[in-house]
């Protein structure tokens, strides 16, 4: 399992394929945050020249297909290895929930880039951010700042015929295998009622996991796979729904491929000041 950063041992990659890793993740952060900026740049007059629904649907649309490209992109330089054709059986589905868990920040990268027209619920320093927040804002997807206007917005998007992408952790995992689950999700599905559609992400490296150091670079290739779980019908009662799907996660991702947890704390890493922050889709 790849668990760690390049070591420094007899069998470390020689100074070519370092140099060579190192490009080729750098390259890959350059160009999501390019692929970024250039929505932006269109997204932002769009928002105000397309109806609400025309902008929705255009917008999503093009971040699923910005996405989709960008995976096959680290595919062809060999930086990742992708198996996540298990989302495209949720295609054409009724509105759901699809409840993935959250090992690192590219997760939702994942899902989106194979369901066109899936909501997202983000948080709303990202959402107001001029240079970031434009593309999102167009597809209309979800500001997680206040709880009871998030949940009118998603059940409003669910009843839509839409799916949501809602990670029930809330956050990348701080335990392995899963973190603890927020109540927002059932109470979503209870007031969309809709079916929450559980969904394993795994993966073998700790590349942009909870306290990984931005500056850092992986060993390559990374590995992600992607496998449905159980469909849970919408709850009833909202606080034993999480309790339930809490255990179900942790007992379904007991020996799934998952690297450990970096520390937390780890004043001796000179990096730790440049570690990631959550800026994907998130719970509130």
């Amino acid at each position: 399992m790849n668990d760690d950063v390049i070591p420094h041992d007899p069998d470390a990659p020689g100074l070519p394929r370092q140099v060579w890793d190192a490009l080729r993740v750098y390259f890959g952060l350059g160009l999501l945050g390019a692929l970024g900026l250039l929505w932006s740049l269109l997204a932002v007059p769009l928002y105000y020249l397309l109806p609400r629904r025309a902008g929705l649907a255009f917008g999503r649309w093009l971040i699923h297909t910005a996405f989709r490209g960008y995976l096959r992109t680290l595919t062809a330089i060999g930086a990742c290895r992708f198996d996540l054709s298990a989302l495209d059986t949720l295609r054409g589905q009724p509105p759901m929930i699809v409840a993935p868990n959250h090992p690192s920040l590219i997760d939702a990268v994942l899902v989106i880039s194979r369901l066109p027209g899936l909501a997202c619920i983000m948080k709303a320093d990202i959402l107001d951010n001029p240079s970031l927040g434009a593309g999102a804002r167009l597809a209309r997807y979800i500001r997680n700042d206040a709880l009871r206007n998030m949940i009118h917005l998603a059940v409003a998007d669910l009843h839509g015929g839409h799916h949501l992408l809602l990670f029930p952790e809330g956050t990348r995992s701080a335990a392995r295998p899963v973190g603890p689950v927020r109540g927002s999700v059932g109470l979503i599905a209870k007031q969309a009622q809709v079916p929450v559609q559980t969904v394993f992400i795994e993966t073998d490296s700790p590349f942009l996991t909870k306290g990984w150091p931005l500056l850092q670079r992986p060993l390559l290739p990374i590995t992600y796979r992607v496998r449905l779980g159980k469909r849970f019908d919408p709850p009833q009662d909202v606080q034993a729904f999480a309790v339930a799907l809490e255990l179900y996660f942790q007992d379904a991702l007991a020996h799934a491929m998952l690297p450990r947890l970096l520390p937390q704390n780890d004043a001796t890493d000179p990096h730790r000041t440049a570690s990631t922050d959550d800026q994907d889709c998130a719970d509130g």
